[in-house]
């Protein structure tokens, strides 16, 4: 999954300034507005998968997930436009040309999301219904649990991008030779990216409060949509695998 980060050589907007430096009214308005971007890039995620799967005729879904999940190397085509694309979706969302840029980031991330996750839905579906209901809940509680544990403490982690830049390019580095050789990462490399989109989640969560500028609240809300679309797909895989055994 990409990870988006801010970029602090961005010149500011004119009387924008970072959430932790504005006045309390303003900082409070950034991140009710973050967050009001977040919740509706996932109904919008929720919308276009029940419409994948509630729109398209069975036959032809079956049909086109036979071709994706038979051809490996189909899937790695798949992963490399949805990095592609999601770097041009930041690059939008954190633009400072006009809002509509942003929001057509913000919504060209969230489509690009929606197409990755419909063959492991369809999967899902097929083998293991009752892991969907129950990764979304446990995405949930952890993010909520996470969110409130750093705006309790305001803690301040920018320092671990380095750190986890350096981790999520070593999982996309396992992830192209499982698809290359055709190994299955297991149940242990899910539990560990679970804990690595849980580390993304507090990072991006103490960006809203230290980072990011109070002009900034599509480009925050993108960050943690991908942040928690990464932890809502290791948490499926979780399930899958815990409910087949």
């Amino acid at each position: 999954m990409s990870q988006p980060f801010p970029n602090p050589y961005e010149p500011p907007a004119f009387g924008a300034v970072p959430a932790i430096l504005a006045a309390e009214e303003e900082r409070s308005a950034f991140i009710r507005r973050t967050y009001a971007h977040l919740a509706g890039a996932i109904g919008l995620f929720v919308a276009l998968e029940a419409a994948v799967f509630t729109l398209v005729p069975r036959e032809s879904l079956d049909s086109l997930m036979a071709l994706l999940l038979g051809n490996r190397f189909g899937w790695l085509l798949v992963l490399g436009a949805f990095m592609l694309v999601g770097k041009l979706a930041t690059d939008l969302a954190s633009s400072l040309a006009s809002p509509a840029q942003q929001y057509l980031g913000l919504g060209l991330y969230v489509v690009a999301e929606a197409v990755v996750f419909v063959p492991l839905l369809y999967l899902a579906s097929l083998f293991a219904p009752a892991a969907i209901p129950a990764a979304g809940i446990l995405t949930l509680l952890m993010f909520g649990g996470l969110t409130t544990l750093v705006f309790v403490t305001g803690s301040d982690l920018t320092g671990w991008g380095k750190y986890l830049w350096v981790a999520g390019l070593g999982a996309l580095g396992l992830i192209v030779c499982a698809i290359v050789v055709g190994f299955n990462l297991g149940v242990w490399f899910s539990a560990a990216m679970i804990v690595l989109a849980s580390a993304y989640i507090l990072y991006d969560t103490s960006n809203v409060l230290h980072q990011y500028r109070t002009d900034q609240h599509v480009a925050a809300a993108l960050a943690l949509f991908a942040s928690v679309a990464l932890l809502f797909w290791y948490a499926l895989r979780l399930m899958m695998s815990l409910r087949r055994d």
